[in-house]
């Protein structure tokens, strides 16, 4: 499966902005991940393909919306009030085989096998 993500860009702190990231075909649970520079890749959020369960990491609960349409294979991430701690790339990630329904599983990188390119978000102070 293949992922083209969009969105991203300069934003204000306090603002908002969207992302979506489209699959060339199906996935199970899609996620998206950030890496800001010099850090290692963080969780962010994760949706699951059957019950569209979501999850997300403590510091963007509350703030960013995961969401998903499967009929376009196609994941979106909604981010309020947003920060300078944000900024970083985000990618989206996608499962091609089942990988459960916990919060557990679907925020480790090494449950995701297709990866975008990654679009960069950032947030001035």
């Amino acid at each position: 499966v293949q992922l083209q993500a969009s969105g991203g860009g300069l934003v204000q702190a306090g603002g908002s902005l969207g992302l979506s990231c489209a699959a060339s075909g199906r996935a199970y649970s899609m996620s998206w991940f950030r890496q800001a520079p010099m850090k290692g890749r963080e969780f962010v959020a994760a949706v699951s393909w059957s019950r569209g369960a979501t999850f997300y990491a403590d510091s963007v609960k509350g703030r960013f919306t995961i969401s998903r349409d499967n009929a376009k294979n196609t994941v979106y991430l909604q981010m309020n009030s947003l920060k300078p701690d944000d900024t970083a790339v985000y990618y989206c990630a996608a499962a091609t085989r089942y990988s459960g329904n916990s919060y557990s599983r679907l925020s480790r990188l090494a449950e995701y096998d297709s990866w975008g390119q990654g679009t960069l978000v950032t947030v001035s102070s």
